[in-house]
């Protein structure tokens, strides 16, 4: 027999030999041992019978002389499944997982996935729509985000980034533009035309009559002082952590806007009173007459040679009175009371403050607007108004050149020339040129 045959035998036999132990090991029969298959003389092996029950003898292994004992009852119970159930399988062994669902709570959604914790910040998210819990006293305390609104020139999103577009997109840039436009407008308007009227401070050698009274200068100027505090600290609140904060830093910044705040705060209930004493003292020489219409056709002069003659107030005057004091007035002063909850029988939510915020920032930028141009002819713009409100008193020269009317009606007896008990202050020597 040749090599190469001697090596397949040898490959043959071990092959043999590996299928059997691998079988053995396995409990897979091999095809010898397997019912059906033929031995060497073409019989067919018998199968082995199973056992019978857990009290049978299990045979012994060939060679062996003694017989191994039957295992004890309790454990070949303990493997049967109960009557009328089939046996568990290895996948039911283990404790299923429940599915995450849309509507799960963040206990239940930390069972099937772990460290999710979308349903939480779901809750957060539409705690606007529907709050959550929370066992602190006072209004929305359980709304950490509010619901989606629609402002005046915001998008539809929610309430807190809403109010910011109108403040940051509107209210800021075009408020701020309309103030410089009006300080530029009266500057150009200076240059060009200058001091208005020619009796001015230094006209007293004739008779002087009383404009102003003390109580009537006094509610002004407290009404103007708070108005020129609640006006700076505004804008520096407003516009100066874009203008002032790069130039002085956040320190010196932080306690400026510090400062003003507080003294926002305090000086608004000051304006709110002496605004209430300012309409109540000058309302009844505000009233409208047909002398308003033709001043307010000649723009006070400004389009004519000559000024327009008016009462004791002016149409000018009448509507920085009606408009300014009334009506804006009593926004700011609303609005004013509600941001520092002043206000009794109110709910001072946050879209109850962000409401108040942007009426509030709109009305003072019109009133600024508007009180820069009063401020303007009561101190530089016209020759003599400071002192009528400074010391109570104008040349009847004066008065005749800018509100003609009204000194018309003291000439006339209808309205005294002196008011107050005071007398009048004597004439200031004239100096010799």
């Amino acid at each position: 027999m040749s090599s190469r045959l001697w090596r397949l035998v040898v490959f043959a036999l071990l092959a043999l030999i590996g299928s059997a132990v691998l079988a053995q090991a396995t409990g897979v029969p091999t095809a010898a041992s397997a019912p059906g298959a033929t031995g060497g003389g073409g019989a067919s092996a018998p199968a082995a019978a199973p056992p019978v029950g857990a009290s049978e003898a299990i045979s012994p292994p060939a060679g062996t002389s003694e017989a191994m004992p039957a295992p004890p009852a309790a454990a070949s119970a303990a493997v049967q499944p109960p009557a009328g159930m089939a046996a568990p399988s290895a996948r039911s062994s283990v404790a299923a997982v429940p599915e995450p669902r849309p509507d799960d709570t963040n206990a239940q959604r930390q069972r099937s996935q772990p460290y999710n914790n979308a349903p939480f910040w779901r809750g957060v998210r539409e705690s606007g729509q529907q709050a959550g819990y929370s066992s602190l006293p006072g209004a929305e305390k359980g709304v950490l985000i509010q619901g989606f609104v629609q402002y005046p020139g915001s998008r539809f999103t929610t309430a807190g980034e809403a109010w910011r577009e109108v403040r940051n997109r509107w209210i800021l840039p075009y408020g701020g533009a309309l103030v410089v436009i009006v300080v530029l407008a009266l500057a150009l308007f200076y240059m060009a035309k200058g001091p208005i009227g020619e009796h001015g401070a230094t006209d007293t050698a004739g008779p002087q009559i009383e404009r102003f009274t003390y109580f009537e200068r006094a509610a002004h100027w407290a009404n103007a002082i708070a108005f020129v505090a609640l006006a700076i600290s505004g804008l520096v609140m407003a516009f100066g952590k874009t203008l002032l904060l790069p130039l002085i830093g956040g320190t010196l910044f932080g306690w400026l806007t510090y400062a003003l705040k507080n003294l926002h705060n305090f000086a608004g209930p000051l304006f709110a009173v002496s605004l209430v004493v300012v309409f109540l003292t000058f309302v009844r020489d505000n009233f409208p007459n047909r002398a308003d219409w033709q001043w307010v056709r000649k723009a006070g002069g400004v389009l004519g040679d000559k000024h327009a003659p008016s009462g004791r107030f002016n149409a000018g005057e009448k509507m920085v009175f009606w408009g300014g004091v009334l009506v804006l007035g009593a926004v700011v002063v609303a609005s004013g009371l509600v941001l520092d909850q002043l206000m009794p029988g109110v709910e001072y939510t946050r879209g109850t403050m962000q409401i108040a915020h942007m009426v509030h920032a709109v009305a003072t930028i019109l009133m600024m607007a508007m009180f820069l141009g009063h401020i303007y002819m009561g101190t530089i713009g016209m020759r003599g108004a400071y002192r009528a409100m400074r010391d109570g008193y104008v040349d009847e020269a004066w008065a005749g050149e800018h509100h003609e009317l009204w000194l018309e009606d003291i000439r006339a007896g209808r309205v005294p020339a002196q008011r107050s008990a005071r007398p009048a202050p004597p004439p200031r020597p004239i100096a010799s040129a």
